[in-house]
Formats: C-alpha cells, sequence, structure tokens
C-alpha cells in the first residue's frame, strides 16, 4: 500500500468527458440522430470518438463538415442537445481505473473537482446520476463563469470552491485546451492520453507536465513513493 500523506499536490482537478467519464458513446448517438433525421447514413463510431470532447461543435463539425460560422449550425446545436438530454446515460460509464483512483483520493482526503466546458444543464445531471455530483469538491461547468477552457477561470474557481491553492493542484485532460487552461491557472497538468485527444496536436506535445495512458497511471503522480 503507497503512502498517502506525502503528495506535493493539496487537490486534483479533472475534466469530465473524455477524462473521468467515457460519455462518446452517447454523445456520438445525438450527432448520428441528426443525420438519420435527414435520410443521411450514421457516421461511423470510430470517426466520431475523438470530436466528443468538443462536445456540439466538433461533432456536427464530423458530421456535416460544417463550422460554428455556417447559418445551420445554431438550429443542429439546438436539435443535437436534446438528442443528448434525452439520452445522457445510456451507453456512457467511468474509465476502468476511476472509481479505485477517486476512492483512494477519497481516503486520503485529497479534495477533488471536476471543470468541464459541457453546460450546467448537462453537468449537474449526468455527474448526480453517475454518482460524483456530491463526492467532488467543486463542479465547474462551461457556463458556470464568464469563459470556459482554455480560459483560466473555471480552473480558478474549482480551486476556490474547494479552498484550495491552485498553484498547488494538478489538472487533467484530454484535450490541449486542458494543458492550456491548467497551465494559465499555476496548475501542474496531466495529459490523458486515454481519452479522446481529438486535436490534430498528438498528447505528448501538448506541453502536460505529465502524460498517462491510463487513469490509474494518476496515483504515482499524486502519491509519489
Amino acid at each position: 500500500m503507497m503512502a498517502l500523506t506525502n503528495s506535493p499536490f493539496a487537490g486534483i482537478f479533472f475534466d469530465l468527458d473524455g477524462t473521468l467519464a467515457d460519455t462518446a458513446p452517447d454523445l456520438v448517438n445525438a450527432a448520428n440522430l441528426l443525420l438519420i433525421a435527414r435520410q443521411l447514413p450514421p457516421k461511423p463510431y470510430a470517426e466520431m470518438r475523438p470530436h466528443s470532447s468538443a462536445g456540439a461543435r466538433g461533432l456536427i463539425q464530423c458530421a456535416f463538415g460544417i463550422d460554428t460560422k455556417h447559418p445551420d449550425f445554431i438550429p443542429l446545436r439546438d436539435e443535437f442537445f436534446i438528442n443528448y438530454e434525452q439520452a445522457l446515460l445510456v451507453h456512457s460509464s467511468i474509465f476502468e481505473g476511476i472509481h479505485d483512483l477517486l476512492n483512494t483520493l477519497d481516503a486520503a482526503k485529497m479534495p477533488w473537482g471536476i471543470v468541464t466546458n459541457k453546460s450546467e444543464r448537462f453537468t449537474h445531471p449526468l455527474t448526480e446520476l453517475m454518482g460524483l455530483r456530491h463526492r467532488a469538491a467543486s463542479t465547474v461547468s462551461g457556463d458556470t463563469t464568464a469563459h470556459p477552457k482554455p480560459h483560466p477561470a473555471p480552473l480558478l474557481h474549482a480551486a476556490e470552491i474547494a479552498q484550495v491553492d491552485p498553484n498547488k493542484s494538478l489538472y487533467v485532460g484530454d484535450d490541449i485546451r486542458d494543458i492550456v487552461a491548467g497551465k494559465a491557472a499555476g496548475m501542474k497538468t496531466v495529459a490523458a492520453a486515454y481519452g479522446y485527444c481529438g486535436c490534430a496536436e498528438p498528447p505528448q506535445n501538448w506541453g502536460a507536465d505529465f502524460l498517462v495512458n491510463d487513469p490509474r497511471e494518476l496515483l504515482n503522480i499524486v502519491f509519489p513513493k
């Protein structure tokens, strides 16, 4: 059993989609329903999965080849939201190893929180259904503060709620925006290479302080031997 008292960190914060939870199955389904409703063939899951960290924006761009400036984007986004809200937790699940990690953090009385760009409309019910919301010291969504990630405001807000010094905190995420936000907030950062990693740059090029291929590897970072 590793010692749980000599951590260099006072708290740890996680992105949600692609880091704590594998939500891509239900996100991709919500996007494919848009295609099906227009008599278009659904996209393969493997093609859509990497775009899940970018939510509606990334999945609609993958499905329809349009960006946020296209006149069809807003109607598609609103329909996507309805689809997703109706099936938040059908095939999604906590990543293997996360439960053990969180249990260890709780046993060590290490505060942990969630910082996601998902809107509160989805974050609150999803984390409630997953049994995460009331365990987390803080949960901050993309519309909780004035700016979403990669701005540091959500991370700083989460640290403030958790009463943790951001300069003694760790932020874990599967998108380069997470690393940019974490660094801007003064936190050490971890690239979750097991997640969706949908940007063009591979995780090892994001400039994170650490890189993990499995959530269980985080224990050796938080509680080094």
